[in-house]
């Protein structure tokens, strides 16, 4: 698969939505590198990760366009002669899906319909790839966790990711648009949200240890997860789009260092030659949508298209560390949002 990779991608136009958010932004990078056309879409609403410096250093090989996928009009425009969509836009906070589910519903699912509707439209040949999440499975019966397991989200926005995932699997099936969905895990590196805690955890706890702040781990930090760099996670979506054998399917797409919270920011203070860590109780909002330990089993992406991660955490965390002790004042609004918040 691998081989003819960056071939593939040269002159091929690119729609990214959410494209200037985390993993949207880090895979538009790696896209413009590959000789692509890439059309970014993203509404820069506040507090959720869209950030124009993303694409500071590629700000002049793109085309940015500043709109929401939820409106019709412009997606039915903006979908055309388009060859690959990677389809990243969202809301991605738990708990805030839990305190307003009905702008959740509106961007995890009616917006997934409206982009599918303008490429059965205006652009039925396109191949879609979708940023899904583990978040569906919920509370997992056994780990590694592989794509069999049941689905069962705990929180709106996994019910609604799981409705945004089905409507592409659908219309891969019924309409002859070619998509697959990625379900990732935890993701982190350099362009992340981290100026509140309500996107994850990660990105908050490389802040808090780059601003030399106290890491506050929910419990007794047992807890399981396993972690993808950000470049890694954008080869998985290289990979997806590259490949035919992906239509129509969901893939796993996680660690190979499943790690205790506690190992993780140990390593995280050690990484950052400061910080310091303690454990508080669970707040009782969070804890009744915490789905508790994951790990994942990536082995049927990795057979279908041979993609692993490289990055060990180590190295991911000193990569992360050092971006935001270079830009941390693009990212955090020092006016509104004090360390000591708790969203």
């Amino acid at each position: 698969m691998k081989e003819g990779y960056d071939n593939f991608y040269h002159k091929r136009r690119i729609l990214i939505t959410g494209g200037a958010g985390f993993i949207g932004s880090n895979l538009a990078h790696r896209l413009v590198a590959l000789g692509a056309d890439v059309l970014i879409i993203d509404s820069l609403i506040p507090d959720y990760g869209g950030n124009l410096f993303n694409l500071n250093d590629i700000k002049n090989r793109v085309t940015i366009n500043i709109s929401d996928v939820r409106d019709e009009n412009a997606m039915h425009y903006l979908v055309q002669d388009r060859d690959i969509i990677f389809n990243l836009a969202g809301q991605v906070s738990h708990l805030d899906s839990m305190r307003d589910p009905y702008t959740d519903l509106e961007i995890n699912c009616r917006s997934q319909l409206s982009l599918l509707e303008a490429c059965r439209k205006h652009n039925n040949g396109v191949k879609v790839v979708f940023a899904g999440t583990r978040q569906v499975y919920g509370h997992v019966d056994q780990m590694p966790v592989t794509e069999d397991h049941l689905v069962r989200p705990v929180d709106v926005n996994g019910i609604n990711k799981v409705a945004g995932e089905y409507y592409h699997l659908l219309y891969n099936d019924v309409f002859d648009i070619r998509a697959c969905s990625l379900r990732l895990s935890n993701i982190y590196g350099p362009r992340q949200l981290i100026k509140h805690n309500r996107q994850g955890f990660i990105g908050w706890f490389i802040r808090l240890a780059v601003e030399n702040q106290e890491i506050e781990i929910f419990g007794d930090g047992f807890q399981i997860r396993d972690l993808v760099y950000v470049d890694d996670a954008a080869e998985a979506f290289l990979l997806a789009g590259a490949s035919e054998q992906c239509n129509g399917n969901v893939y796993n797409v996680g660690g190979s260092e499943p790690t205790r919270l506690n190992e993780l920011v140990a390593l995280l203070i050690k990484v950052a030659g400061q910080g310091r860590v303690t454990h508080i109780p669970w707040p009782a909002e969070k804890k009744s949508i915490d789905i508790g330990s994951f790990s994942t089993d990536s082995t049927k992406f990795q057979s279908t298209v041979g993609w692993t991660p490289r990055v060990s955490l180590k190295e991911g965390l000193s990569k992360t560390v050092d971006y935001y002790r270079l830009h941390l004042g693009q990212y955090v609004d020092q006016k509104s949002l004090n360390p000591t918040d708790k969203p």
